[in-house]
């Protein structure tokens, strides 16, 4: 399986588009490996606008045909946009984890132990 080499990915399978020494928001989702591992995904809880996550914490759920699994947020910051699509649409995530399956947006305060899109393959790897 490849990744996006453009983004950054958690050991817990989330990804951010983030280039190192840029401020702007940024995107964030769980990786294709992730949502083909959880199957299909039929709900959605993320963080509402306004709130403060933390990275490798908690901020949402996501459930599927197979099991819940918490959602973590891949870096620290304040959340200024979701995608009200995959909430209305969970199966987004499953079809296009990288584009229309995005979850949430955060301008970031702080950002560690990300990983390359070939460390994360790595990772993943059977």
């Amino acid at each position: 399986m490849t990744f996006p080499e453009n983004l950054l990915y958690t050991p817990e399978h989330e990804w951010v588009d983030w280039t190192p020494g840029t401020q702007d928001p940024l995107t964030c989702g769980i990786t294709s490996y992730a949502a083909d591992s959880l199957g299909d995904i039929v709900f959605v809880q993320l963080p509402e606008v306004g709130d403060h996550v933390e990275s490798g914490k908690v901020c949402g759920e996501l459930e599927s045909t197979k099991s819940v699994s918490d959602l973590f947020s891949p870096v620290s910051g304040t959340v200024i946009a979701v995608n009200d699509a995959a909430v209305a649409d969970p199966g987004l995530i499953n079809s296009d984890p990288y584009g229309e399956g995005w979850l949430f947006r955060v301008e970031v305060e702080r950002a560690e132990g990300l990983l390359t899109a070939a460390k994360y393959a790595e990772l993943t790897e059977d």
